[in-house]
């Protein structure tokens, strides 16, 4: 697995993640409405928090956007995929930073470092009812290349899923 630098903003600095983290997040992850698109339902505790996020079968990334005041402030992710050239990427704002512009200069940061990786494809999976996140994506210039329908079963259902991917620049779009 590659390295997780720490990747520098305006207003952010991602580091990976650390010990302790998972109570900065525990507020926004036990909300059953911050979790509404996870695959999981909402955390019970600060420790089930810590061992989901720190489990060691997982094989993506994880970075802790703090603010210029240290502040955890989102978690981003980059996970492998089965093609070596393309990572998937998810994202977490905490719920007290929502609507900020958190999420897209976080997300611009992880895009320019894993192109830097010599990636060539950036996907991303949203249930399509998170307008938020379909909405941050398409203005990232991600496209929409699929609508699977009842493709997943989650703590609220048989959910939707929509599959975005960015391809490097230079590359030709996918159709």
């Amino acid at each position: 697995m590659a390295d997780t630098p720490v990747l520098e903003t305006a207003r952010l600095r991602l580091r990976p993640l650390a010990s302790g983290d998972e109570h900065a997040l525990f507020p926004t992850l036990s909300d059953p409405e911050q979790c509404l698109y996870l695959s999981r339902p909402a955390f019970e505790s600060a420790e089930e928090l810590r061992g989901w996020l720190a489990d060691p079968k997982w094989n993506g990334r994880t970075w802790i956007a703090e603010d210029n005041e240290g502040t955890v402030v989102a978690r981003f992710v980059a996970v492998p995929t089965d093609d070596p050239q393309a990572e998937e990427v998810g994202y977490i704002t905490c719920a007290e930073r929502q609507r900020q512009g958190i999420a897209r200069e976080g997300m611009v940061a992880l895009i320019a470092q894993l192109f830097a990786e010599n990636k060539r494809r950036i996907i991303a999976e949203v249930d399509p009812r998170n307008t938020a996140s379909v909405s941050l994506l398409e203005s990232l210039g991600f496209a929409r290349e699929a609508h699977l329908r009842d493709h997943e079963v989650t703590h609220i259902g048989t959910c939707d899923l929509y599959i975005y991917a960015l391809d490097a620049p230079g590359l030709p779009v996918s159709a």
